[in-house]
């Protein structure tokens, strides 16, 4: 019998102002919302590794902030993916690798590596950087992610490079990037929605969010897990979209 994946639901983040008095309590101390923030929905990307170089402790102190079977997914730094030639990130690689986030122990997710919009696809170099991205760490199993967004990249060869590392292509909803719906990694789909609107209280209006919760529970039948982040679009909306979604989630 097939074992049924996790489904897990977030947001892009914990530190933006204007959920102060909309999503987190008036009053509410900053120091507290990580804490707050993990106990309203089921994971959260971070967005601090993509634009610095994080602590063993500051993985520590999230660990230890936030409730049992909690998830954090890492956004690679910048640094690496956002280059002339990918695979001139090989030195600098372990800066990221040794920072400590094994820390976060099991509560430690896929790590999302998003590439700039105009990077195009050049099948040599996109393939030396993923070789770069090592299977485990201190034995730790690590799951990678990849977010393109330029259209070059639809092409079999992209997601045959995928399925032979086990990376699985993010799933975007976005208007300006193009869609990549294949699913390139053996056991886990992510996912990333930018179309929250304004004029929607939970961001995505019901049908659709009845859409998304659809296709997650089919996935996690199926025995992936599945990792979906409401992320920027109107960001205001993010936190109620991944409530009404968690609510909709055997």
């Amino acid at each position: 019998m097939q074992n049924r994946g996790s489904i897990r639901v977030g947001i892009g983040g914990w530190v933006f102002p204007p959920w102060r008095g909309a999503f987190y309590p008036k009053g509410l101390r900053q120091a507290a919302e990580l804490a707050y923030a993990s106990r309203q929905v089921t994971a959260i990307e971070i967005n601090g590794t993509f634009y610095r170089t994080q602590t063993p402790a500051s993985f520590k102190k999230w660990r230890d902030e936030t409730p049992d079977n909690f998830v954090f997914s890492l956004k690679g730094p910048r640094f690496l993916t956002h280059r002339g030639e990918l695979a001139s990130a090989e030195p600098y690689m372990p800066r990221f690798f040794d920072s400590g986030f094994l820390e976060l122990g099991d509560k430690l997710g896929p790590i999302l590596w998003q590439f700039a919009p105009s990077q195009e696809f050049d099948a040599a170099d996109f393939a030396a950087f993923v070789a770069l991205l090592p299977r485990d760490l201190a034995g730790r199993p690590l799951r990678h992610v990849v977010e393109v967004r330029h259209a070059s990249f639809r092409t079999p060869q992209f997601f045959d490079l995928l399925r032979e590392r086990g990376i699985a292509a993010a799933q975007v909803d976005d208007a300006k990037y193009p869609a990549f719906e294949e699913l390139t990694a053996p056991g886990f789909a992510y996912l990333r929605l930018r179309r929250c609107s304004d004029k929607e209280e939970t961001g995505y209006s019901a049908a659709a969010l009845d859409a998304w919760a659809q296709r997650l529970e089919g996935w996690a039948g199926e025995g992936r897990d599945c990792f979906l982040y409401f992320i920027n679009g109107a960001k205001v909306r993010a936190p109620a979209a991944a409530q009404a979604l968690i609510s909709r989630l055997g």
